[in-house]
Protein backbone atom coordinates (compact mmCIF):
# COMPACT_ATOMS: atom_id res chain seq x y z
CA UNK A 1 0.00 0.00 0.00
CA UNK A 2 1.48 3.72 -1.31
CA UNK A 3 0.59 6.53 1.12
CA UNK A 4 1.21 10.16 -0.72
CA UNK A 5 2.86 12.44 1.27
CA UNK A 6 4.99 15.46 0.83
CA UNK A 7 8.40 16.19 1.20
CA UNK A 8 10.52 19.18 0.32
CA UNK A 9 13.90 18.50 -2.57
CA UNK A 10 16.11 20.77 -3.62
CA UNK A 11 15.80 21.60 -7.30
CA UNK A 12 19.32 20.60 -7.98
CA UNK A 13 18.63 17.05 -6.58
CA UNK A 14 14.74 17.06 -8.52
CA UNK A 15 16.90 17.74 -11.59
CA UNK A 16 19.38 14.61 -11.06
CA UNK A 17 16.27 12.15 -9.85
CA UNK A 18 14.96 13.55 -13.31
CA UNK A 19 17.86 12.67 -15.46
CA UNK A 20 18.58 9.64 -13.64
CA UNK A 21 14.96 8.78 -13.79
CA UNK A 22 14.16 9.44 -17.38
CA UNK A 23 17.45 6.97 -18.01
CA UNK A 24 16.04 4.09 -15.86
CA UNK A 25 12.91 4.87 -16.96
CA UNK A 26 10.65 5.29 -14.03
CA UNK A 27 8.83 8.32 -12.06
CA UNK A 28 10.57 10.39 -9.77
CA UNK A 29 8.35 8.86 -6.40
CA UNK A 30 9.58 5.01 -7.52
CA UNK A 31 13.30 6.49 -8.16
CA UNK A 32 13.57 7.71 -4.28
CA UNK A 33 11.73 4.73 -3.56
CA UNK A 34 14.39 2.53 -4.70
CA UNK A 35 16.75 5.04 -3.22
CA UNK A 36 15.29 4.89 0.09
CA UNK A 37 14.98 0.97 0.27
CA UNK A 38 19.17 0.88 -0.83
CA UNK A 39 19.56 3.08 1.64
CA UNK A 40 18.13 1.84 4.88
CA UNK A 41 19.65 -1.84 3.63
CA UNK A 42 23.12 0.23 3.52
CA UNK A 43 22.59 1.06 6.67
CA UNK A 44 21.48 -2.24 8.29
CA UNK A 45 24.15 -3.96 6.80
CA UNK A 46 26.33 -1.70 8.53
CA UNK A 47 24.89 -2.18 11.59
CA UNK A 48 25.23 -5.90 11.32
CA UNK A 49 29.12 -5.54 10.26
CA UNK A 50 29.58 -3.36 12.96
CA UNK A 51 28.06 -5.24 15.75
CA UNK A 52 29.97 -8.63 13.93
CA UNK A 53 33.44 -6.83 14.13
CA UNK A 54 32.71 -5.63 18.02
CA UNK A 55 32.36 -9.10 18.72
CA UNK A 56 35.25 -10.52 16.90
CA UNK A 57 37.39 -7.48 18.50
CA UNK A 58 36.16 -8.49 22.14
CA UNK A 59 36.92 -12.34 21.39
CA UNK A 60 40.05 -11.40 19.62
CA UNK A 61 42.43 -12.99 21.75
CA UNK A 62 40.66 -16.36 22.27
CA UNK A 63 40.08 -16.80 18.28
CA UNK A 64 43.69 -16.20 17.99
CA UNK A 65 44.81 -19.09 20.77
CA UNK A 66 42.57 -21.23 18.73
CA UNK A 67 43.81 -20.44 15.20
CA UNK A 68 47.53 -21.07 16.89
CA UNK A 69 46.19 -24.24 18.12
CA UNK A 70 44.39 -25.02 14.92
CA UNK A 71 48.52 -24.38 13.13
CA UNK A 72 50.12 -26.87 15.69
CA UNK A 73 47.88 -29.41 14.28
CA UNK A 74 48.59 -29.08 10.90
CA UNK A 75 52.21 -28.39 11.20
CA UNK A 76 52.99 -30.05 14.61
CA UNK A 77 55.49 -26.49 15.34
CA UNK A 78 53.85 -24.53 17.71
CA UNK A 79 53.29 -20.81 16.35
CA UNK A 80 54.89 -18.40 17.75
CA UNK A 81 53.34 -14.85 17.07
Amino acid sequence: MKIKTSIMLSEELLKAIDSQGDEYRINRSDFIEVAVWAFIRQMTRQELESRDLEIINRRAEYLNQEADDVLTYQTGIPAEI
